[in-house]
């Protein structure tokens, strides 16, 4: 605009200074000017037309824009984590950092220094008939810790899955002195695809999700079933059955020394129901089992039946209570880590199974987001044969615990465990573990 108007003023002025020249000129002077004017307003209209005609097409082209769907995001990794791994493979990784520490106390002696019973509480380890009472000893240790890898990946409608995870509860390869080193072991090492799963993880016979809240590495280990095994595992919605591998622990006759027998030849095969609902959940397991020891001069065999039933109850927003109940012949190797014996050796060789079992009742309260605690009873009994086994045997084994858990920070867990625990061997002689278990433990 600005520059039409000084072509304007400057149409005037010449026109004035004609004037001024020659008088006679004025009026056509004075139409040329309007004739100017009307072509330059002819002009500021084109131009008006032209931009409202830009600024149209380019609001067109900005909605154009804003109704295409954004471009996908990038990945951060662009191509395969593992160049041999199927494309759209998702890897992921966790697991936690965990320092145990423990007083305990024994009535009958001390646990010895190389036995798992110093780490966790472990039944079968509680001294019994021992030398006087001594003095607690106190142990810390950071085996438990744990990490995992998971790869999943949809493929051509199925799904496939990996799993690994290993702990450092592998023995030691130092000592206490200076480097308390121990060795990678494995947890879990298993591929599932669609319903079915083969590898090493929990028992078919096994309900993890029953397990109290514990600060103890299993808590109420005795009444437990507990056992992590090689199978080939087939699960379709809420049955379950399994094949997998066997072992066969035993007594000689009128001898308590535990032996171990890999003779045997079929699987041990479980099967499973489970149901899940809003109030928690329930699951009946089934074990069919063959016992076998073979000696150079005998083959000796027998076949075991047990079933277990567990479950978790909520009662509210705040608590819950976890149950497991286990019976049966041969149920010795499942039930408490190995308690009590799969099968009695009699005076001509023979092999029975031996009957026994098993269960604990845990009850668990928040008393807020940051503080929860637990106390539960586990118990188990087994129907051993004094003349077949000797009176130096277990006959069964019980414990009481009591916890409490803080976490300050999301995934950081403090907490304390009280524990009672009771051997009692056939003969009726018994040993008593007092314990208090603290862990610090944060999970990734």
């Amino acid at each position: 605009m600005n520059r039409f108007n000084l072509k304007q003023r400057s149409a005037l002025s010449l026109a004035v200074l004609l004037a001024i020249a020659a008088p006679g000129q004025v009026l056509a002077q004075d139409a040329g000017a309007q004739d100017l004017e009307a072509r330059i307003a002819q002009l500021e209209q084109l131009v008006q037309g032209l931009k409202s005609e830009l600024e149209a097409q380019k609001a067109a082209a900005a909605a154009a824009q804003a109704a295409k769907p954004a471009p996908p995001a990038q990945p951060i990794q662009a191509t395969a984590i593992m160049p041999g791994a199927n494309p759209g493979t998702r890897f992921s990784f966790g697991g936690f950092i965990k320092l145990d520490a423990m007083m305990t106390d024994t009535s009958d002696g001390e646990i010895a220094d190389s036995s798992a019973g110093r780490l966790f509480y472990l039944p079968s380890a509680t001294p019994v008939g021992g030398v006087a009472e001594e003095s607690p000893d106190f142990d810390a240790h950071a085996q438990f810790s744990r990490v995992w890898f998971g790869a999943d990946t949809d493929l051509d409608g199925h799904k496939l899955k990996a799993y690994l995870e290993m702990d450092l509860f592998g023995g030691a390869l130092g000592n206490e002195i200076a480097t308390n080193t121990y060795g990678v072991t494995i947890r879990h090492a298993y591929v599932a695809w669609d319903k079915w799963m083969a590898g090493q993880t929990w028992s078919n016979f096994q309900d993890v999700a029953a397990l109290p809240d514990a600060v103890d590495f299993i808590g109420p280990t005795e009444g437990t079933i507990f056992v992590r095994q090689a199978q080939l595992r087939y699960t379709n919605g809420p049955f379950s059955v399994s094949l997998e591998n066997p072992e066969t622990t035993f007594t000689g006759y009128l001898n308590s020394a535990r032996g171990s027998s890999d003779d045997n030849s079929v699987p041990d095969l479980t099967a499973r129901w489970l149901h899940k609902a809003d109030w928690g959940h329930f699951t009946i397991a089934g074990l069919v089992r063959q016992l076998k020891v073979e000696t150079a001069s005998t083959s000796e065999s027998d076949t075991a039946f047990a079933l277990s039933v567990s479950g978790k109850w909520n009662l509210g927003a705040n608590d819950d209570i976890r149950y497991m109940a286990s019976a049966g012949s041969g149920i010795g190797r499942y039930l408490g880590l190995g308690l009590g014996p799969d099968a009695m050796v009699a005076a001509d060789g023979s092999l029975d199974a031996l009957d026994g079992y098993g269960g604990f009742i845990a009850w668990r309260h928040a008393f807020s987001p940051k503080l929860r605690g637990n106390v539960f009873y586990s118990m188990a009994q087994f129907d051993n044969n004094p003349l077949v086994t000797g009176l130096a045997v277990t006959e069964s084994a019980r414990s009481f615990h009591a916890n409490l858990i803080y976490s300050p920070l999301p995934k950081v867990d403090l907490g304390a465990e009280l524990i009672w625990g009771n051997r009692e061997l056939e003969s009726g002689a018994d040993g008593d573990i007092r314990r208090l278990h603290m862990h610090v433990k944060y999970s990734f």
